[in-house]
């Protein structure tokens, strides 16, 4: 079955209000193993409404939309789906008594206008909402076209309505099921938990859910990675594998559909293997996983420390370790009850388990060969901001470098004097980042070192790509070299 997802609002289409609830939707209707096709978000307007709504139903089986259904003259998704289907709104007396009921224990005086959330386009039913004074809307309508066939919208300008082109394939008809439920998110959560999810799965010919996995790659461009993979992206493909990128990080994502999440995560796993096989040590994660965790992970298992010398990242390689080191020592012991789970960890109450599994980062693993739990691998760091302070850093570990030192021979002697200052196995460097010129025939370079207990190595990168992300792409090298260093180690 497919489904549609509408926002409404125009605090959504300005721009003024992130969309979250298309967000939570879509993942509610994939566990329930539907599939969103389409996010329609839309302003208060009255004809713009109508014609989405009409759009929506002829082309999914399942419409959720939130918003527009408070009491004020720019709430007008009642007005706009009584519109779309040519009914009129009618008074439900049931739900006129729960607002007022709602009002008398708050001990206010209901206003008039509160009434309008009691009216209904006729034959609809009522979406209970225990939380606020906005009940949603629980409509079946017939279609006028195929389901999911090729379609023409004609418009009628004169009656201001739709008719589908015929579709010789397959014969029109079929329904269409719209709930509308408030923009309010914890509304709209327990009204879906209560009353949506439920109908939705009255509708299924039997149990489907939609499982995701994702495995996280660095160190090739997404065109470059794409042709490693033996036709994994493929249109149509089952389990589906799709491919984004997002600061550098390469993320593939798996679908399947099953009768479970077993069924779901046991298709996925030739897929997963395939992926690995091919892109061996480019792959370096799952889920949440970023390289620094990744990091954090091979330097427990070994039993070897890590400290830092950054310049021109300015401490962000040493807040990322900081930061994967505590979420993976916490597991170890469990998460302190004041802690907040991390990403992807626990819902409100009532809402629905993830189908992806625990998002949770990974705890660090006892280290090889023993059953010894690690200490905590990453020791800290160093940030210098200028030649002055590198220098001081260096100097302070007996050693110098000539004024004409060449880029390479200073971030070597970074790694050094951060392993030396902190006794540690290994020492990751990245120098001064160069500056931003898009238009530069030649990027400029960057280097970063390792200083490993066999010695010092130092590698340079160009300095070009999409100005956002260039410090932490670079970043994401140095601790890429590192990874990598400790991987064949």
């Amino acid at each position: 079955m497919l489904a549609e997802v509408i926002s409404i609002g125009d605090e959504l289409t300005s721009g003024q209000r992130l969309d979250t609830n298309s967000q939570w939707l879509s993942e509610r209707l994939g566990e329930l193993g539907l599939r969103v096709m389409y996010h329609t978000t839309v302003a208060d307007d009255l004809d713009a409404n109508v014609r989405v709504f009409r759009a929506a139903i002829e082309r999914a089986d399942v419409v959720v939309a939130s918003g527009g259904l408070g009491p004020t003259a720019d709430d007008l998704t009642r007005d706009v789906l009584a519109a779309a289907i040519g009914r009129e709104l009618t008074l439900d007396p049931a739900a006129l008594e729960h607002i007022e009921r709602l009002f008398a224990r708050r001990q206010r005086p209901m206003p008039e206008r509160n009434r309008v959330q009691a009216m209904f386009p006729a034959g609809s039913r009522v979406v209970p909402n225990p939380e606020g004074t906005a009940p949603g809307i629980d409509l079946t309508v017939p279609r006028q076209c195929t389901p999911h066939a090729p379609r023409e919208d004609v418009r009628h300008a004169e009656r201001d309505e739709y008719t589908c082109a015929p579709n010789e394939d397959s014969p029109a008809g079929g329904t269409c099921r719209v709930f509308a439920l408030p923009g309010v998110p914890a509304e709209m959560k327990r009204m879906w938990n209560d009353s949506v999810a439920p109908a939705i799965r009255e509708m299924l010919p039997s149990p489907r859910i939609i499982c995701y996995r994702r495995i996280k790659c660095f160190g090739v461009g997404e065109s470059d990675l794409e042709a490693m993979l033996p036709d994994l992206i493929r249109r149509g493909r089952e389990p589906q594998v799709g491919i984004t990128v997002s600061g550098a990080t390469i993320t593939l994502r798996i679908a399947a559909t099953g009768e479970s999440r077993e069924a779901c995560l046991a298709a996925m796993e030739p897929t997963v293997d395939t992926i690995h096989d091919c892109l061996g040590d480019l792959a370096f994660g799952e889920e949440d996983d970023e390289l620094q965790d990744a990091v954090i992970r091979l330097l427990a298992a070994k039993g070897k420390t890590l400290a830092t010398a950054e310049w021109g990242t300015g401490g962000l390689i040493a807040d990322w370790l900081s930061t994967a080191q505590d979420s993976a020592l916490h597991q170890l012991g469990g998460l302190p009850p004041n802690l907040p789970l991390p990403l992807g960890e626990g819902r409100g109450e009532g809402e629905a388990p993830s189908t992806a599994g625990s998002l949770r980062p990974n705890p660090l693993p006892k280290r090889e060969g023993t059953d010894q739990l690690p200490n905590a691998p990453y020791l800290g760091g160093f940030v210098v901001t200028s030649p002055q302070s590198r220098s001081q850093l260096i100097e302070s570990t007996g050693h110098a470098l000539p004024p004409d030192a060449a880029t390479e021979s200073i971030v070597s002697a970074l790694a050094a004097a951060g392993r030396l200052r902190l006794s540690s196995d290994y020492a990751l460097a990245i120098g001064e980042l160069p500056l931003y010129d898009p238009a530069a025939p030649v990027p400029p370079r960057f280097y970063y070192a390792i200083a490993t207990p066999a010695g010092i190595r130092a590698r340079s990168s160009p300095y070009a790509g999409p100005a956002d992300i260039l410090k932490l792409r670079a970043a994401k090298q140095a601790l890429n070299l590192l990874r990598l260093e400790l991987l064949h180690a």
